[in-house]
Protein backbone atom coordinates (compact mmCIF):
# COMPACT_ATOMS: atom_id res chain seq x y z
CA UNK A 1 0.00 0.00 0.00
CA UNK A 2 3.01 2.21 0.71
CA UNK A 3 4.25 1.57 -2.51
CA UNK A 4 1.15 1.97 -4.16
CA UNK A 5 0.71 5.32 -2.72
CA UNK A 6 4.36 6.61 -3.14
CA UNK A 7 3.99 5.62 -6.99
CA UNK A 8 0.67 7.74 -7.38
CA UNK A 9 2.20 10.77 -5.53
CA UNK A 10 5.26 10.48 -7.79
CA UNK A 11 3.26 10.52 -10.90
CA UNK A 12 0.75 13.20 -9.64
CA UNK A 13 3.77 15.58 -9.27
CA UNK A 14 5.40 15.17 -12.30
CA UNK A 15 2.26 15.81 -14.15
CA UNK A 16 2.44 18.71 -12.10
CA UNK A 17 5.71 19.68 -12.73
CA UNK A 18 5.55 18.99 -16.33
CA UNK A 19 2.29 21.47 -16.81
CA UNK A 20 4.76 24.21 -14.73
CA UNK A 21 7.76 23.99 -16.28
CA UNK A 22 8.46 24.71 -19.90
CA UNK A 23 10.47 22.06 -21.37
CA UNK A 24 8.97 18.97 -19.75
CA UNK A 25 6.32 16.94 -21.32
CA UNK A 26 3.89 14.25 -20.15
CA UNK A 27 1.83 12.85 -22.36
CA UNK A 28 -0.83 11.74 -19.51
CA UNK A 29 -1.54 10.24 -16.36
CA UNK A 30 -0.56 6.65 -17.38
CA UNK A 31 3.13 8.14 -18.54
CA UNK A 32 3.76 9.95 -15.86
CA UNK A 33 2.68 6.48 -13.90
CA UNK A 34 5.29 4.51 -16.20
CA UNK A 35 7.72 7.41 -15.62
CA UNK A 36 7.67 7.23 -11.58
CA UNK A 37 7.97 3.65 -11.76
CA UNK A 38 11.11 3.91 -14.43
CA UNK A 39 12.28 6.62 -12.43
CA UNK A 40 12.11 4.31 -9.14
CA UNK A 41 13.69 1.83 -10.90
CA UNK A 42 16.73 3.60 -12.70
CA UNK A 43 17.09 5.16 -8.39
CA UNK A 44 17.28 1.03 -7.36
CA UNK A 45 19.64 0.32 -9.98
CA UNK A 46 21.85 2.43 -12.04
CA UNK A 47 22.09 5.98 -9.15
CA UNK A 48 24.22 3.37 -7.09
CA UNK A 49 26.56 2.69 -9.32
CA UNK A 50 26.84 6.37 -10.92
CA UNK A 51 27.77 7.55 -7.35
CA UNK A 52 30.32 5.30 -6.97
CA UNK A 53 31.68 5.54 -9.86
CA UNK A 54 31.74 9.41 -9.63
CA UNK A 55 32.78 9.64 -5.70
CA UNK A 56 35.82 11.47 -5.76
CA UNK A 57 34.15 14.26 -8.00
CA UNK A 58 31.05 14.04 -5.63
CA UNK A 59 33.25 14.53 -2.02
CA UNK A 60 35.36 17.53 -4.73
CA UNK A 61 32.04 19.59 -4.77
CA UNK A 62 30.55 18.80 -1.18
CA UNK A 63 27.84 16.25 -2.62
CA UNK A 64 26.35 19.06 -5.23
CA UNK A 65 27.66 16.48 -8.20
CA UNK A 66 24.44 14.57 -6.95
CA UNK A 67 22.04 17.00 -8.40
CA UNK A 68 23.51 16.23 -11.96
CA UNK A 69 23.40 12.45 -11.21
CA UNK A 70 19.91 12.53 -10.63
CA UNK A 71 19.49 15.09 -14.23
CA UNK A 72 20.96 12.31 -15.56
CA UNK A 73 18.79 9.52 -14.37
CA UNK A 74 15.93 11.99 -15.30
CA UNK A 75 17.31 12.20 -18.93
CA UNK A 76 17.73 8.50 -18.95
CA UNK A 77 13.83 8.09 -17.87
CA UNK A 78 12.87 10.31 -21.69
CA UNK A 79 15.14 7.73 -23.63
CA UNK A 80 13.05 4.83 -22.04
CA UNK A 81 9.36 6.32 -22.09
CA UNK A 82 7.71 6.97 -25.00
CA UNK A 83 5.49 10.16 -23.78
CA UNK A 84 7.98 12.07 -22.03
CA UNK A 85 10.29 14.39 -22.61
CA UNK A 86 12.64 16.93 -20.93
CA UNK A 87 14.24 19.78 -23.70
CA UNK A 88 17.68 19.84 -21.68
CA UNK A 89 20.06 18.75 -19.35
CA UNK A 90 19.49 22.32 -17.47
CA UNK A 91 15.57 21.41 -17.48
CA UNK A 92 16.48 17.80 -16.46
CA UNK A 93 18.19 19.54 -13.24
CA UNK A 94 15.41 21.67 -12.36
CA UNK A 95 12.66 19.11 -12.25
CA UNK A 96 14.78 16.34 -10.67
CA UNK A 97 15.19 19.12 -8.16
CA UNK A 98 11.53 20.24 -7.70
CA UNK A 99 10.57 16.91 -7.82
CA UNK A 100 12.99 16.34 -4.57
CA UNK A 101 11.75 19.21 -3.16
CA UNK A 102 7.74 18.56 -3.68
CA UNK A 103 8.15 14.66 -2.55
CA UNK A 104 10.00 15.44 0.27
CA UNK A 105 7.01 18.26 1.16
CA UNK A 106 4.15 15.68 0.28
CA UNK A 107 5.76 12.66 2.28
CA UNK A 108 6.26 14.46 5.22
CA UNK A 109 2.49 15.82 5.00
CA UNK A 110 1.24 12.55 4.41
CA UNK A 111 3.36 10.94 6.96
CA UNK A 112 4.96 8.42 4.77
CA UNK A 113 8.55 10.02 4.92
CA UNK A 114 11.49 7.39 5.28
Amino acid sequence: MKFLLRLLVTAALVLLIANLLPGVHVASFATAVIVAIVLGLLNLFIKPILVILTLPVTFITLGLFLLVINAIIILLCTNIVGGFAVDSFWTALFFSIILSLLQSITYKILGDDK
